[in-house]
């Protein structure tokens, strides 16, 4: 028995409406696993609690104010959909199931948190902002600033280029002028 086969059983186990067979292998797999008998000890400790609990009695307007508040006998209208309606119906299923609504909320608290640390001001946007003409006009300055940017990084590196070969060049002149080369003795000749 494993822990998945326990966890389906062991309401039944508490309850003792287990027969004797499968009562005797959850008894076993209780002696053998730890998790799985803290787990069967606080369900009974839980199952016990509420035995001790007293019954409520709900007050009696309660009873009146949930009919009066309930439409009575009118009948319940389902509008059929169009054919359009089940197309789209169909089309934006899968991005309407729970798990991709809450993965998108997800996303977009996480680009909220990286703006606010990036230091992006975040503001209400207008329908004026919205506009193509408003983006491509944005779009196109960020691009010119992008690149002026990249151009004056060039041309600053390019000049720090120019005067480190320049200091280069007057170094080794220096050091040409300090230490001349020695021109090497002819060798004696062989005998």
């Amino acid at each position: 028995m494993t822990c998945a086969d326990l966890e389906y059983l062991l309401c039944d186990y508490i309850d003792g409406s287990l027969p004797a067979e499968q009562r005797k292998t959850v008894e076993l797999h209780l002696a053998v696993c730890e998790g799985c008998a803290e787990l069967a000890r606080d369900s009974a400790g839980l199952l016990q609690f509420l035995e001790r609990v007293p019954v409520v009695e709900p007050p009696p307007s309660l009873v009146t104010r949930i009919l009066h508040q309930t439409p009575s006998n009118q009948p319940v209208t389902v509008k059929a959909k169009s054919a359009f309606g089940k197309l789209i119906g169909r089309a934006f299923a899968p991005i309407l199931q729970p798990r991709m609504v809450m993965g998108m909320a997800m996303t977009i608290l996480s680009f909220a948190m990286l703006g606010r640390f990036a230091g992006i001001e975040a503001r209400q946007l207008r329908p004026a902002d919205l506009s193509p003409a408003r983006i491509l006009e944005a779009t196109e300055d960020r691009m010119h600033r992008a690149w002026s940017r990249t151009v004056k990084y060039y041309e600053s590196l390019r000049i720090v280029y120019e005067v480190q070969s320049r200091l280069r060049e007057l170094t080794d002149v220096d050091e040409e002028e300090l230490n001349p080369k020695q021109e090497p003795k002819p060798l004696p000749p062989e005998r």
